[in-house]
């Protein structure tokens, strides 16, 4: 299988890196990050989500993000949105795609959406079907695809292609594989993609994955070399899952575009803009990013 020459990177900073930080995050600066990130060259951003304040405190301003950022034709500004309640939200806004989370793991949807699997595509149904009559795009996340949080459940590539299959079968144009906790390696990650790939076609396949075991690089090689070109990254390695034990941060996106870079493959992002914007999200937030090369390049930014 051949590596792509080009690659579109999803950056979901601004809601999945964000929504767990204790310190509330005020509206202007997911505004400034969203679009320091859109400056360096991100064509696809997760800008927020439509879901209970109560639950995630962090994207109750979620509408006033969507009003306040300068839009661009050639940017995707998407929400995550896991009801219609959300779906009507995100279509005020005028979100450009919408995106839904279903999970591999049974016990991870039950502490997550408090359903199981079958239930939780049954709940999505009518946002699916929404989104598709009006010529809303949207994408589907598979949670836990690489291994569960929870201690005596396996996860099967065949039962992640079984997700796959259905979310793809809703008209979901791409379908991201999830490792949550981290836990996932190359061999692990490639059998995986290849199961998926027997049931839906590979162009339609994303990756997303956390660097728990510091395993996420590799993973995305793996993924590459599989032909995978649909990445997930997160700006300063921000992120984790607060349903999922021991989850910690997703990959940075400036790691992941500095190894692209050294492949020779095209991502459209500026390193460097990208550095300088996950060192203004990590001083507002009070702490340096996790990423290796934003801590190595600071000295020598422009």
């Amino acid at each position: 299988m051949a590596i792509p020459s080009r690659v579109r990177i999803f950056e979901v900073g601004a809601r999945d890196g964000l929504q767990n930080e204790k310190q509330m995050v005020p509206s202007d600066i997911k505004v400034e990050l969203i679009e320091r990130l859109v400056d360096a060259g991100v064509t696809s951003i997760e800008t927020g989500s439509f879901v209970s304040p109560k639950w995630v405190p962090q994207m109750a301003d979620t509408a006033e993000v969507m009003s306040k950022i300068s839009r661009r034709d050639d940017v995707t500004y998407a929400v995550l949105t896991p009801n219609m309640k959300g779906y009507e939200g995100a279509v005020t806004s005028k979100a450009d795609e919408i995106e839904i989370f279903s999970a591999a793991s049974e016990m991870f949807n039950q502490r997550n959406i408090n359903c199981s699997i079958a239930e939780s595509l049954e709940r999505f149904a009518p946002v699916t079907e929404a989104a598709t009559a009006a010529g809303i795009p949207y994408r589907a996340s598979i949670s836990c695809a690489l291994g569960s949080p929870f201690d005596g459940e396996e996860i099967t590539p065949a039962a992640v292609a079984d997700v796959a299959k259905k979310l793809y079968d809703m008209e979901a144009y791409e379908i991201s594989l999830g490792d949550t906790i981290g836990v996932g390696t190359p061999l692990r990650t490639k059998a995986v993609i290849e199961a998926v790939a027997k049931v839906i076609p590979l162009e339609a396949v994303g990756v997303h994955f956390h660097d728990t075991y510091g395993q996420a690089l590799a993973n995305y090689l793996a993924a590459l070399e599989m032909g995978v070109s649909r990445l997930d990254s997160s700006v300063a390695g921000l992120g984790g899952c607060p349903y999922a034990p021991g989850a910690t941060g997703n990959v940075a996106t400036e790691d992941v575009v500095y190894m692209l870079d050294g492949m020779g493959i095209d991502s459209g992002i500026d390193l460097k803009k990208l550095v300088r914007t996950a060192w203004f999200i990590s001083d507002y937030l009070g702490r340096p990013p996790v990423s290796s090369v934003a801590r190595a390049l600071k000295g020598k930014l422009d």
